[in-house]
């Protein structure tokens, strides 16, 4: 069996991080939100969506313009 040295070997996965704490914001916004759902244009506030769209010029396109309704299709 091949055990880990101590003193910090451990590898950073940065895009990994940055989706954890993504889904971590998700997930404070669905445990405070009002609604029973997040809606899509909420999950795109949270996500900051307009934000990347805009540093980006405009070539990201938000999920409330991919579909009406809610994050589960209603």
């Amino acid at each position: 069996m091949h055990v880990a040295p101590v003193g910090g070997t451990a590898v950073q996965d940065h895009v990994a991080l940055a989706e954890i704490e993504l889904c971590g914001d998700l997930i404070i916004a669905a445990s405070s939100a009002h609604e029973d759902r997040l809606s899509l244009e909420s999950i795109d506030e949270v996500l900051k969506v307009a934000e990347e769209r805009d540093a980006a010029g405009g070539a990201a396109a938000s999920t409330a313009d991919a579909s009406d309704g809610d994050a589960f299709g209603g």
